[in-house]
């Protein structure tokens, strides 16, 4: 019985340290990340190297009481109902960061498409500003479909998904539980978040990976006390705090943001992001999915991805591109891409 005592004691002694050190994680002061402002060229703007005169809609759909900002664009040539792909955009991106290029491409090639700002991003509602919350980004898009679905110029029955980074798993996933999608594009797609966390993080210096662990935590723990969050850069040069710093990315994000970017996420996500495994729903899909791999991508690690198109045998188109995780979305690298991509739509769709 006093073994049984003393470990018991034990055991609380643990879980009240555990509390209080996270107790002491959340309201300390000593965390403060400085802002990393993009590296923008004089003289040129994103915006004027991607917009094109486009008909296009703004539209508002509703999800758990909170608005979604969406852009809808309907083909101008051709006869409704039309088929329909929805696009959300990468980790902390939006819509307007380089993808209304791949929706005019698309509304060229006949397909109506729906392009939406997830929660928290953003033309979209919802606080805290800047959060990851992938739960959440997962019911974004399955409002986002339900949406499309109850519009008269879109054929139900004809709904594909399109993704890129994230929210490549994110398509996964979505087709997986909704298996009336009828096809989805997964570019250079995140589908194994452990495998990211092994090859990005735990390469570090012990020193960063514990000071990043705890970014995370407070920003956690603040959540749970009904704090202000805690957030450090989206992106930010190599050996800085940041959710990412490997290869291109501060380069990339510099080149593709809009004016206006914020550069910045609620720290969270760098203790949750290595329990979200797409690659796990990748058996309980029933539609054809492309897989475009970037051999030599930093973040999407291309071994996870094979094997997604493994599990997924004959329904996998697998593209692969002999190149990094951001070199997809610029020049003849993009051409091929998205060419890949509308002649798989039109296959399918």
């Amino acid at each position: 019985m006093k073994t049984i005592k003393r470990i018991l004691k034990v055991i609380a002694a643990v879980i009240a340290a555990a509390c209080l050190y996270l107790l002491a994680v959340a309201v300390l002061p000593g965390f403060e990340v400085p802002p990393q402002a993009l590296s923008r060229k004089p003289g040129i703007s994103p915006e004027a190297q991607y917009k094109l005169p486009v008909a296009r809609k703004e539209i508002n759909f509703n999800v758990a009481g909170t608005s979604l900002s969406a852009w809808l664009y309907l083909p101008q040539f051709a006869s409704a109902p039309f088929p329909c792909i929805v696009m959300g955009s990468g980790a902390g991106g939006t819509k307007d960061m380089a993808l209304e290029k791949y929706a005019l491409r698309f509304q060229d090639a006949g397909f109506a498409v729906l392009l939406f700002d997830y929660r928290y991003f953003g033309q979209s509602q919802g606080k805290p500003r800047q959060l990851i919350w992938i739960p959440d980004q997962l019911e974004d898009w399955a409002a986002a479909v339900a949406y499309v679905r109850s519009l008269p110029e879109i054929d139900p029955q004809r709904i594909a998904l399109w993704g890129t980074s994230l929210s490549g798993g994110h398509v996964l996933v979505s087709a997986a539980r909704d298996k009336k999608i009828k096809c989805i594009t997964a570019q250079c797609p995140g589908m194994d978040g452990r495998a990211f966390a092994e090859a990005v993080f735990e390469k570090q210096p012990l020193r960063y990976s514990l000071r990043m662990l705890m970014h995370g935590q407070r920003d956690l723990v603040r959540s749970w006390l009904g704090f202000s969050p805690h957030k450090i850069p989206l992106v930010g040069k190599p050996g800085s705090i940041a959710m990412m710093t490997a290869g291109k990315a501060f380069a990339a994000f510099s080149k593709l943001a809009p004016t206006g970017f914020v550069n910045e996420v609620c720290a969270r996500i760098l203790i949750r992001g290595d329990k979200y495994r797409p690659i796990k729903y990748a058996q309980d899909v029933r539609c054809p999915v492309l897989l475009q791999i970037c051999q030599h991508d930093e973040l999407a690690i291309p071994e996870s991805i094979e094997e997604t198109g493994r599990i997924l045998g004959k329904l996998a188109v697998i593209k692969r591109y002999p190149i990094g995780h951001f070199d997809i979305y610029s020049g003849k690298n993009w051409e091929k891409s998205i060419s890949d991509q509308i002649e798989f739509y039109r296959n399918n769709l």
